[in-house]
C-alpha cells in the first residue's frame, strides 16, 4: 500500500479527504453490483445468503489484520454496510419484479 510521507497537517487532511472520496466511490460501486446480484436471485429469501456474508466477514477480517488494522472496527462496518446493502437489494428483487 502506497503512503504519501506528510510534512503538514493540512497536508495529511487533504490526503484523508482523497483517501474518504475513494472509500465512498467504491462502496457506490459495490452497492451496484449488489444491484445487479437482485436480478439473479428468485426470491426475496434468497438475497440475504448467511453463508456468502460469513465469507465476506472472515475474508475482510482477515485482510485488515494483514494490513495492522483492527479486525473487530471492519467487522462493524462491514455489518452495517451488508445490511443496508440487503435492504437495497430487497427494493431492487421487488422493483424487476413488479412488473
Amino acid at each position: 500500500m502506497e503512503m504519501t510521507k506528510c510534512t503538514t497537517l493540512d497536508e495529511a487532511r487533504e490526503k484523508i479527504d482523497q483517501v474518504d472520496e475513494e472509500i465512498v466511490k467504491l462502496i457506490a460501486k459495490r452497492n451496484d453490483y449488489i444491484k445487479q446480484i437482485a436480478h439473479f436471485k428468485t426470491s426475496v429469501d434468497e438475497i440475504k445468503a448467511d453463508d456468502r456474508i460469513e465469507d465476506v466477514i472472515s475474508r475482510v477480517r482477515e485482510q485488515a489484520i494483514s494490513l495492522d488494522l483492527s479486525p473487530n472496527l471492519i467487522n462493524e462496518l462491514y455489518v452495517k454496510m451488508i445490511d443496508a446493502m440487503v435492504e437495497s437489494e430487497v427494493a431492487e428483487f421487488n422493483n424487476a419484479t413488479s412488473f
